[in-house]
């Protein structure tokens, strides 16, 4: 049984070495990217009015740190709306540019799965939008929210190891060691339930199952930590999981922001209404995509 664990443990740590110089890079330049345009992108939101959706999804493709955080505070001061909202959260990839980065995906391939999440982030955001129209009261924005509507991302940040007020280099740093410790573990992990339960029964149980993946692939996606998208991703480039069940679970993680919307949002029925809706909407997308057997392959 050690001996086990010794070459599971010792596979992981190779395989997770080697992505170490690409996650870094990755982060380093899109740490350069967020602290550049980080409020720039946060203004284009507020402004955007009746356009939130179009504008929120294509803002909210780019995996800022802190970003889906910020749609939060705007959507609890009612200076953005729901669809917005939705579209922000359904377009977010977190962890998933990074990794499929390290593992030298091609652009073609990173650009439709990027494609396909800002389009069905805008779809559900102006149809949520529309259904929606005549119950949402919208503050015109004139600058920036009011104080005591601000919640900011480094009061939770610290919970999460993420610390994005430091400095470029610093934060890619910490952002690169943290997504590094967290593969190495998910790698280990899985190569000890390959070993144990064996890859071919593991595969079958979602696979051959495209419903319930999809359906699975949702709840990881509502863990609000980088986890699940670092589970999701890992899962289907190990080929574990279909692309549809990878796109339900990566279109219904929103990062931290559901943390920072049950904070600062006290309406509970409307945060209940939020995240129901951002797991209807993944799932949805999930099965349409199974459905019509869209797929990515490299």
């Amino acid at each position: 049984m050690m001996e086990l664990i010794w070459d599971c443990a010792l596979d992981a740590a190779l395989d997770s070495i080697k992505i170490l110089p690409f996650l870094f890079l990755t982060y380093l330049v899109m740490e350069y990217v967020e602290h550049k345009m980080g409020e720039h992108s946060k203004d284009v939101i507020r402004r955007s009015g009746k356009f939130g959706p179009l504008f929120g999804a294509l803002c909210g493709a780019f995996p800022q740190c802190g970003f889906s955080a910020a749609a939060s505070n705007l959507y609890a001061g009612r200076i953005i709306t729901m669809g917005t909202l939705l579209a922000i959260y359904l377009s977010t990839s977190d962890e998933m540019l990074p990794i499929l980065i390290s593992e030298q995906a091609p652009i073609s391939a990173m650009a439709k799965i990027l494609g396909i999440k800002i389009v069905m982030g805008m779809a559900a955001g102006f149809l949520v939008d529309l259904i929606w129209a005549r119950h949402q009261k919208i503050r015109a924005y004139a600058g920036k929210p009011h104080a005591d509507e601000e919640f900011h991302i480094d009061q939770i940040c610290e919970n999460e190891n993420c610390q994005c007020s430091d400095g470029i280099l610093k934060s890619a740093i910490k952002h690169t060691l943290h997504i590094f410790l967290f593969l190495l573990l998910i790698s280990f992990l899985f190569n000890i339930c390959i070993e144990m339960i064996g890859e071919e029964s593991i595969s079958n149980f979602i696979l051959n199952k495209p419903v319930v993946g999809v359906l699975l692939s949702g709840i990881i996606g509502l863990i609000p930590n980088c986890a699940a998208s670092v589970i999701i991703t890992s899962l289907y480039l190990e080929g574990m999981m279909s692309f549809g069940a990878m796109m339900s679970g990566l279109l219904v993680g929103a990062g931290v922001g559901l943390i920072v919307l049950c904070r600062v949002n006290e309406d509970v029925k409307d945060n209940l209404k939020v995240i129901g809706l951002l797991y209807l909407c993944g799932v949805m997308g999930g099965v349409l995509l199974e459905l019509c057997q869209v797929t990515v392959r490299w």
